[in-house]
């Protein structure tokens, strides 16, 4: 028997079972396979590198069927075709499963090239399909709650700024498929993390980046049996946005002691909110006479933040629980209903675009335009 995660039934919007077919087994692919079975739908098949690996995962997770990409495309009882390889293989992917007329729900990036990205937005536009990519920070009610705040507030932003830093490549030694660009692609700090940021600025304050100065930075020029890193363990930015406001990020993969520290600031000079990842329960709110900190569940908590607060107050929602959050809504769209910051490939396809200006102003120390 299969718990139901979601606010409400996926039923509400279809009597429609949702089977899904996963394609790639690593940790994420194993974060989708609990989304899907929370959300009241089927984990129909599962496809790998090899029909060998695909078994191996299936047997692990208990999956009915192992069967080739191929075979997945074109099974008629596949409603959606979750992709979870290394970068390099989401387009081709993705595009073979859309013109089969899947709905697709892909890692980011989506694309590693921008021209990628945009026959994809276009591809996933003409055929209707609903085409979803797993910015799932947004699901976090701290983060509804911040965005509710932020529509009302009467003095516009005018700094957005923050850091996201992790250690896991912090070991000369540690080897990974995203630090080859034949995999991961042209960036990997900025196109692995910096996208979330980014994602989860705009998403809350409602501020597009208008402008990019950045930089890259590299640790390692070698690592493992690589003789040379060529994609960045770092980067820092400063931005403009199309309301004024002025912003700067700092990334690394390499900063010993950060696990997953996606933190912001985004102030105003009536209130300023700041959010933490790594403590995702908290919303701090900055004023002129007092400071407080909103907790997730409170009495006071928006509606917004209500409708992905499932747990009582203390019972720690986390990463997994956003995850959820994001496959129930993208299972809600695909069965019909209307769901509000939903992130699909228009999503994924601004993502690419600020890739490409990150990229093309380290290498010219330059600004860049969007």
């Amino acid at each position: 028997m299969t718990t139901t995660f979601s606010r409400e039934s996926l039923t509400d919007s279809s009597t429609k079972v949702v089977n899904a077919g996963v394609i790639g087994f690593g940790f994420i692919g194993e974060v989708h396979v609990r989304a899907i079975r929370a959300a009241n739908g089927i984990v129909h098949s599962i496809a790998a590198k090899t029909l060998e690996e695909a078994e191996a995962a299936a047997k692990k997770m208990g999956i009915p069927k192992a069967v080739t990409i191929e075979e997945m495309v074109k099974d008629p009882d596949i409603d959606v075709i979750h992709i979870c390889t290394p970068n390099v293989f989401h387009a081709e992917i993705a595009s073979l499963a859309i013109k089969a007329g899947k709905n697709v729900i892909c890692e980011k990036p989506f694309a590693v090239t921008l021209p990628e990205a945009e026959q994809l937005a276009n591809l996933a536009r003409e055929k209707k399909v609903v085409a979803t990519i797993p910015f799932i920070y947004r699901f976090h009610p701290s983060i509804r709650e911040a965005r509710s705040r932020i529509e009302r507030l009467k003095e516009p932003l005018n700094l957005l700024h923050g850091y996201y830093l992790q250690d896991w490549l912090s070991l000369e030694s540690t080897v990974n498929w995203r630090i080859d660009p034949k995999l991961g692609g042209p960036s990997r700090t900025f196109a692995d993390i910096g996208i979330h940021w980014c994602d989860l600025m705009e998403f809350v304050t409602g501020h597009r980046i208008t402008a990019i100065n950045a930089q890259f930075m590299k640790v390692f020029s070698s690592r493992g049996d690589q003789q040379e890193i060529s994609t960045e363990d770092g980067a820092t930015m400063i931005f403009r946005t199309d309301k004024g406001a002025q912003g700067s990020l700092v990334l690394s993969q390499v900063s010993a002691g950060r696990k997953n520290k996606l933190w912001f600031s985004f102030e105003s000079p009536v209130e300023s909110f700041v959010f933490d990842q790594e403590s995702p329960e908290e919303l701090w709110i900055g004023g002129l006479t007092s400071n407080q900190t909103v907790m997730r569940g409170a009495a006071s908590e928006s509606e917004a933040a209500k409708a992905y607060s499932f747990l009582p107050a203390g019972h720690g929602q986390g990463f997994q629980d956003c995850f959820n959050a994001f496959i129930a809504d993208s299972y809600r769209a695909i069965c019909g209903g209307v769901v509000d910051g939903l992130p699909t490939f228009a999503d994924g396809l601004r993502a690419a675009q600020l890739t490409s200006a990150v990229i093309n102003s380290s290498k010219t120390e330059r600004w860049v335009e969007l």
